[in-house]
């Protein structure tokens, strides 16, 4: 008998509809699949995984309607009478795609998978939709799809999120929201059982777990309920999870044959599932873990480059089998299926399980008893049942005998698989009977989804399926017990009754145990229950807790006294640690100005649990740290002292409280400057206190450290620019020790060095002009643009301060030579000035005011031209604008030092 020819890619039919998108994981290729299939009137997807095709049928359902979406796996046959758009297993997929108007198929680049390979190549080449065919893989697919399929079009797709080497961790480090993969069972339960340990619980996710248990795990993992998950390198498939890190346990793995290190490949799709959508994910390794010879566990830095750039060596081969081989007779149908194929990217696929039972059972008596093509397609279909059992070739073909036995002549009786699916229908047992029992029910799931191995198919499948649930449902609960909620037995025998005889240590990341189990934290000072306690443990945790919050808390204020005082900050009025109050910080102002240096504390009501001894040493070297901190404030306690001081005069007094009570700036029309004598001004000058053009302010309280600590302490409220910057853009709130100007803000200091420089500049053409009115002079705006000011904003600065510009008039047509400067003038403000309602522009354009007497602080230099630098400190002041005098009534009452900085505390 001559032997069936094998494929040859030319024999391909026309691909010209064909795209193929490919990128690394979290590209949104499978979504994309979706939205296309829903756009066309029907369709068909191929799925590596039964959870995988079950998640995308549930969201077709959502969209299309239950009437018109199937669900067809090994397992599990869900197909309404009209449905148009279909989910499949690839094995349960129809191989030429259905004549569907669209077909895609997920994961192409399991064609090089030995074991299952050769299905995704059949499919790659021939499962074509009417309109549109979507091959969706990884980038390493691209070199054999432009052989295999040479018209297709080819769409890459970046990663949304950015996926990063993070080095080794430990267990009890993890962050939340991680993953740790394991290449064994004994390997799973050991890094569950710890994080329950560590950190209260972790979901279980395996590839013998039945898709119901591995869907509730990861809902587990999903709510929040715990924060992480343990799982094989089925993670790596089929599962969307909100990862943020991916902790790898091992790098190697036992792959059928051979113990060997995983692929940068396979490593990238599961260190991939880290990170979805926008959000960035990590990847690293175990610390604790290594090979036998001590090396640790670590990726090679090619792998990490590879992982992180998503670049990887092409596939040079997929393993390909004949898909319709002849079933003449045995032998001829083991001839066609170990057939190889006419291409140079295809290669035979090795001898997959279905193979090796077909071939284990041909050289049996009961192989030769097949005969016809009938008999030997109906045997082959038998020896195509999946292994779910994972037994392996030799124990599965006496199962597949066995039942090949019971079916050869016709069907399996209703009675025979009832009572078989009612032997599996029992929920007693461990995690690992459990795992049999579901292997074992899915098998008979499998069988009665045949369409002619079991009488009474539909009901058959039905209680298969539902012993699955009840079965996958018991499994769930018991790993859950397991790992997430059941203490464990040494925690409950220290526990008893006996509170004071618990183990109780502090660990490094605030966690408090009794030998390793958590009961709680601490934070800051504070004791709280460890919050996947039971109500039943809850009372005894939280004795055993406060029996040792003494001595722990002791331990701790120890080392925050001798190490941790730089975590310290100062906020909202209080000493803080760890986002938790210490101490609340008050200042008295009845003992004299010498409590402004030692203010006092109110510790914190977690503190309180401190024995004496150390809380009175903990409140001491609290103290002597917020006296350091208060250093910058040095200026300010001067002035308060000096608003004490009987001998500085009550007018000077009021001033000071005012500045005190305006935070070191003040305007001058709010500091009350008719009431003060010009012969107290230097005294005050003395005390830092400087007298500008439009603002009274102390200039060392305008440095970052002063302003930070006012801020820092709650005195000062208004918004706050820590670095005291020159020029700031103007803001909606404006920061203390600014004004503004434009739409810039300058910080007042250096608005009074330009106010400074304009005034010398007026006085020195005055000198030259003698008596002249309405001089008018030039004025260089170097010095505000090069402290940052805008040319524009300037003018304006210079503006709120009487100063007036002309602006020259441009060179006539034709005419050259250097532009003629702008021209100034000045005039001090008028009463009323800053109020909008008088203020009219006359017919020249210029402010028309009610009242020309000059304003308290004009500079002398408007007048004679000379002295003090144009500043219009230490010059005679004139009579102040009141239209109707009030009655002098005297300073404001100052009854102590701090009552006005005291009051703003409190």
């Amino acid at each position: 008998m001559t032997a069936r020819p094998s494929w040859n890619p030319s024999q391909n039919h026309s691909d010209s509809r064909v795209r193929a998108v490919l990128g690394p994981t979290n590209t949104g290729k499978t979504h994309l699949a979706i939205e296309r299939m829903c756009a066309h009137s029907s369709g068909m997807m191929g799925f590596p995984l039964r959870l995988l095709a079950r998640e995308v049928y549930d969201r077709v359902r959502a969209i299309k309607g239950d009437a018109q979406v199937a669900l067809i796996t090994g397992e599990e046959r869900i197909e309404p009478e009209n449905a148009r758009y279909f989910c499949c297993t690839m094995e349960a997929m129809n191989r030429t795609g259905g004549n569907h108007a669209f077909v895609a198929i997920d994961e192409a680049q399991i064609g090089a998978d030995p074991e299952r390979g050769h299905i995704f190549t059949d499919r790659l080449i021939n499962a074509r939709g009417r309109e549109e065919t979507m091959i969706l893989g990884s980038a390493t697919l691209e070199p054999i799809v432009k052989q295999l399929i040479p018209h297709a079009e080819l769409v890459e797709r970046p990663r949304f999120s950015t996926l990063t080497h993070a080095g080794q961790t430990k267990l009890s480090r993890l962050p939340p929201r991680s993953a740790i993969v394991a290449f064994s069972v004994e390997q799973v339960y050991a890094m569950a059982e710890m994080l329950r340990r560590f950190r209260g619980g972790a979901a279980v996710v395996m590839g013998a777990l039945s898709p119901q248990t591995r869907n509730k795990q990861v809902e587990l993992f999903q709510n929040g309920d715990v924060d992480y998950i343990v799982a094989t390198d089925a993670i790596g498939m089929g599962l969307n999870l909100d990862l943020h890190h991916v902790a790898f346990a091992a790098l190697s793995k036992f792959d059928g044959r051979r113990k060997r290190r995983l692929t940068p490949a396979e490593m990238a799709q599961i260190a991939g599932r880290a990170g979805r959508h926008q959000t960035d994910g990590s990847f690293g390794t175990l610390a604790g873990g290594g090979t036998r010879n001590g090396a640790s566990l670590e990726f090679a830095e090619e792998e990490i480059y590879a992982i992180e750039e998503h670049q990887f060596a092409p596939l040079t081969k997929l393993f390909w089998r004949e898909a319709e081989p002849r079933f003449d007779s045995i032998s001829t149908l083991i001839g066609d299926l170990e057939s190889k194929p006419q291409s140079d990217v295809l290669t035979a696929a090795p001898r997959a399980i279905d193979l090796a039972v077909l071939k284990r059972l041909a050289e049996d008596d009961l192989g030769r008893t097949v005969r016809g093509s009938g008999q030997v397609r109906r045997f082959w279909e038998a020896c195509c049942l999946p292994d779910f059992r994972q037994i392996g070739p030799d124990n599965h073909a006496r199962f597949v005998a066995r039942l090949w036995q019971d079916m050869a002549d016709g069907y399996i009786g209703a009675d025979f698989a009832a009572a078989r699916i009612a032997e599996l229908d029992r929920t007693q047992g461990d995690i690992d009977t459990l795992q049999g029992r579901i292997a074992a029910i899915r098998s008979w799931a499998y069988i009665c989804q045949r369409p002619d191995w079991v009488l009474a198919r539909d009901e058959m499948a039905a209680r298969a399926r539902a012993v699955e649930a009840k079965l996958s449902d018991a499994l769930h609960g018991r790993l859950t017990e397991r790992f997430v909620n059941r203490r464990t037995t040494i925690l409950m025998k220290s526990l008893g009754q006996d509170a004071d005889a618990l183990p109780v240590t502090l660990e490094p990341d605030g966690q408090m145990c009794v030998e390793g189990e958590p009961i709680g934290r601490l934070d800051g000072f504070r004791f709280v229950v460890d919050p996947n306690a039971t109500v039943a443990d809850r009372k005894m945790l939280l004795a055993a807790g406060e029996k040792a919050l003494p001595t722990i808390l002791t331990q701790r204020a120890n080392w925050l006294l001798a190490e941790g005082l730089g975590e310290l900050e100062l906020s909202r009025g209080a000493i803080r640690w760890q986002d938790r109050t210490l101490a609340e910080i008050t200042f008295s102002a009845n003992s004299g100005p010498e409590d402004f240096a030692a203010p006092r504390l109110i510790l914190a009501r977690d503190i309180s649990a401190l024995p004496e001894a150390p809380r009175t040493a903990l409140e001491a070297g609290l103290t002597q740290w917020l006296t350091s901190q208060l250093e910058p404030l040095e200026p300010l306690r001067k002035l308060a002292e000096a608003a004490r001081d009987p001998e500085a005069g009550s007018q000077a007094r009021a001033l000071l409280h005012i500045l005190i009570d305006a935070r070191g700036v003040v305007t001058r029309e709010k500091a009350g400057l008719e009431h003060l004598p010009k012969e107290m001004r230097p005294f005050l000058r003395k005390l830092g206190v400087t007298f500008g053009a439009l603002d009274i302010f102390a200039a060392p309280l305008l440095k970052p450290a002063p302003r930070q600590l006012l801020h820092a302490l709650g005195v000062d409220k208004r918004p706050l620019n820590p670095s005291m910057l020159p020029v700031i853009p103007e803001a909606k709130g404006l920061p203390a020790g600014y004004r503004p100007a434009g739409t810039q803000a300058i910080r007042v200091d250096l608005a009074e060095k330009i106010f400074r420089a304009a005034f010398d500049a007026r006085g020195k053409a005055q000198e030259k002009a003698g008596k002249q009115r309405n001089l008018k002079f030039a004025l260089d705006l170097a010095l505000p643009i090069s402290i940052g000011l805008e040319e524009d904003n300037a003018r304006r600065l210079l503006s709120a301060a009487g100063f007036r510009v002309q602006r020259a008039r441009s060179l006539a047509e034709g005419a050259f030579g250097p532009p003629a400067p702008d021209s100034w003038t000045w005039r001090p403000k008028r009463a009323g000035d800053d109020n909008p309602r008088r203020r009219r522009p006359n017919a020249k354009g210029k402010g028309a005011g009610t009242n020309n007497k000059r304003e308290d602080g004009k500079h002398k230099s408007a007048k004679h031209g000379k002295g003090g630098k144009g500043s219009p400190q230490g010059r005679p002041q004139g009579k102040p604008q009141n239209r109707s005098k009030k009655p002098d009534t005297g300073p404001a009452k100052a009854s102590g030092a701090f009552d006005a900085l005291a009051d703003l505390l409190r």
